[in-house]
């Protein structure tokens, strides 16, 4: 019951939004076309839109945002920000727990790969591949510049990803006690909307496909050696990314829904007496 509109234009400062009823609109812009201020304030030509939401990593001054990491960082007279990565959505909760909790010396998350290689078959390779997610990560927590480095892999499958986090700790630690703070940041921590977890040994890629967390931490796979630790983060590429958009334009809008079980505002005091 609800009418679409399908709008096309040659240049989005062309289109007129208010001959179709839309008026103080946020513009999320998924193209790619333009990821820095000149580019998307072009946007902001149009008329009745106010505010403009990119879904990836921006370029220059613009706000990196990782809901519940840094989303307080916007403020009311931001009209551009950027919802970062699929990926930098899915590492950067879970960096920030481990940060806070064990602290960080240095990790591996991404490694830059020339393109060439994505011109090979898809559906028969494995492709060495890039992503922004090192420098975009060192946006949201700049206490992360510097420190990461890595590889990522592109594999054939439809939806969900995972990314491996090799970390070097400020302490030693032990996979029982990893495990266990991930569990309990997953459901008692601020970040409890980003970071899921599993303990199943049974699960696959295809068993994640719609979870609304940024991440999903997967207890079995986690490898410690004193102050080494391995973390396997899966995440919905797609639905997740999406419902993180979707908290930063709810944040962008104002608009706060109550929600069970609330939003936590605890601060990070684990262990917990309960």
């Amino acid at each position: 019951g609800n009418e679409v509109n399908l709008i096309c234009a040659d240049a989005p400062e062309s289109i007129v939004y208010t001959d179709y009823g839309i008026d103080d609109a946020i513009v999320i812009d998924n193209t790619g076309k333009w990821r820095d201020e000149a580019g998307l304030s072009r946007h902001l030509q149009a008329r009745g839109v106010s505010k403009v939401i990119l879904n990836a990593p921006g370029k220059g001054a613009l706000k990196n945002i990782v809901y519940g990491v840094n989303h307080g960082d916007i403020s009311e007279a931001d009209r551009i920000v950027t919802a970062a990565s699929c990926t930098t959505n899915a590492i950067v909760p879970a960096l920030k727990a481990v940060d806070d909790q064990f602290g960080i010396v240095s990790g591996l998350i991404d490694n830059f790969h020339k393109a060439n290689r994505r011109g090979r078959s898809a559906p028969l390779n494995m492709v060495l591949t890039e992503t922004g997610a090192a420098s975009a990560v060192a946006k949201v927590l700049p206490s992360m510049a510097g420190k990461l480095t890595g590889n990522a892999i592109r594999v054939p499958v439809p939806d969900v990803s995972m990314a491996i986090l090799h970390l070097t700790l400020k302490r030693p630690t032990s996979v029982e006690e990893v495990n266990e703070f991930m569990r309990w940041a997953s459901l008692h921590s601020p970040l409890n909307r980003q970071i899921d977890y599993t303990v199943s040994p049974e699960v696959v890629s295809s068993d994640f496909v719609g979870s609304r967390a940024a991440c999903i931490h997967d207890a079995q796979a986690t490898i410690v050696q004193g102050n080494s630790a391995i973390l396997y983060l899966w995440y919905d590429n797609e639905f997740g990314y999406a419902c993180q958009v979707h908290r930063v334009l709810e944040h962008v809008a104002g608009v706060h829904y109550a929600v069970y079980p609330a939003a936590t505002t605890v601060a990070w005091n684990w262990p917990r007496s309960d």
